[in-house]
């Protein structure tokens, strides 16, 4: 049986099952809201500091309010950590971090004129353990779905997962794990639920951020180390490419995609921890 889900919302700890939102609120009925999972690693939230940025990035270039300040919420996940008793060394979990838009002023899409009200948006957090995953994985590169390389909704890690969810489907059905996507401009872009690093010709590479890949915290990560840089991968892997599909919680070797082997890339967990600690 899986452990409890932790979850805190206005000011109450509970099982995260047992907390709710107002049917009102934009991001249950729109989607209209930012989240980041952040990966918690004996007792420390991992990377924090890169995640607040990109979600106070994202929450000004969506026109919301901002996000609660790291002050605040450093005390909370620490004491949400102490709650889920992760603070032992070796222990992992999955945290995650919530923004909406919050409460609809009157039904419909449309937003009030005037800077955003802060007051109305809504913060919640989850927090569960979790085991990072470095297994590798079987793809498949979706014709059903693409990533929009012009959508500023593509640079922002949002609620709406709908376009994820069917290119995942789409996989299955195939007999793969998970789903790659090519944007609408026909390259690859990235996985459905995580960045794309190809090792070609002796380096890593990543599709620019023009590609309409989201922004991830590991693949900026790698970028800054020297240890990746950004290439156009064009529509499909050339021969001898090694595929990673890489996130916050897990750094993937793809071994097989649209039904071809490929050679696996050896020891993911190693270019994944070093890209926490460096």
């Amino acid at each position: 049986m899986s452990a409890p889900v932790l979850g805190w919302i206005n000011g109450h700890w509970s099982e995260a099952k047992t907390l709710g939102l107002p049917l009102t609120d934009r991001g249950l009925q729109l989607a209209d809201g930012l989240f980041e999972t952040v990966l918690v690693l004996n007792g420390d939230a991992q990377l924090l500091d890169a995640h607040l940025q990109r979600w106070q990035h994202s929450a000004a270039l969506l026109g919301m309010a901002p996000p609660p300040s790291q002050s605040w919420l450093h005390l909370l996940i620490q004491e949400g950590i102490a709650k889920a008793d992760l603070n032992g060394p070796g222990l992992a979990g999955a945290l995650r971090l919530n923004w909406s838009r919050g409460q609809a002023a009157e039904r419909g899409i449309g937003l009030p004129p005037g800077e955003p009200d802060r007051d109305a948006h809504c913060f919640w957090l989850t927090l569960q353990r979790h085991h990072p995953c470095f297994t590798p994985a079987q793809a498949w590169i979706s014709v059903e779905e693409q990533r929009n390389a012009s959508s500023r909704l593509s640079r922002c890690k949002t609620f709406a997962y709908g376009q994820a969810i069917q290119a995942r489907r789409e996989a299955q059905t195939h007999g793969a794990e998970l789903a790659l996507l090519r944007n609408t401009s026909g390259e690859l872009c990235c996985g459905d639920s995580a960045n794309l690093l190809l090792r070609r010709q002796g380096q890593w590479i990543t599709p620019p951020l023009s590609s309409g890949c989201l922004p991830g915290v590991m693949r900026a990560r790698a970028l800054e180390l020297g240890l990746a840089v950004e290439a156009h991968l064009g529509p499909d892997l050339q021969t001898g490419d090694l595929a990673l599909l890489i996130n916050s919680l897990s750094c993937r070797p793809l071994q097989m995609l649209n039904a071809q082997a490929l050679q696996p890339c050896s020891n993911p967990e190693q270019l994944w921890r070093e890209l926490l600690q460096a």
